[in-house]
């Protein structure tokens, strides 16, 4: 499922863009219908090669950025520079100058 409304998903679980995937899948990419967007959606594809064989998913602990929108990339920036030995404290100052 494409980025659906809270609401609405199924669960609270997040694909983050890294796979390990068979062969297979170009097969099961080849028979999905365009989906949200009128794209065709990896998701669907792996949701179809599910039915026959397993398919493993990582839980880890830790952040997740979404740098697919400008106040995610600005947030992963930011904090990810505030981390930095060499520049973490320039940035920290900068950011508070700034609001």
């Amino acid at each position: 499922m494409e980025k659906p409304d809270p609401a609405d998903a199924p669960s609270n679980l997040a694909i983050i863009g890294r796979y390990i995937l068979t062969p297979k899948i170009f097969d099961k990419l080849e028979q999905t219908a365009r989906g949200s967007g009128g794209e065709i959606q990896l998701t669907d594809a792996i949701e179809t090669l599910m039915q026959e064989q397993d398919v493993y998913g990582y839980a880890f602990d830790g952040v997740r950025y979404d740098a697919g929108t400008t106040m995610g990339w600005l947030k992963a920036s930011v904090e990810l520079a505030l981390q930095r030995q060499d520049i973490g404290g320039s940035s920290g100052n900068t950011c508070r100058r700034s609001t």
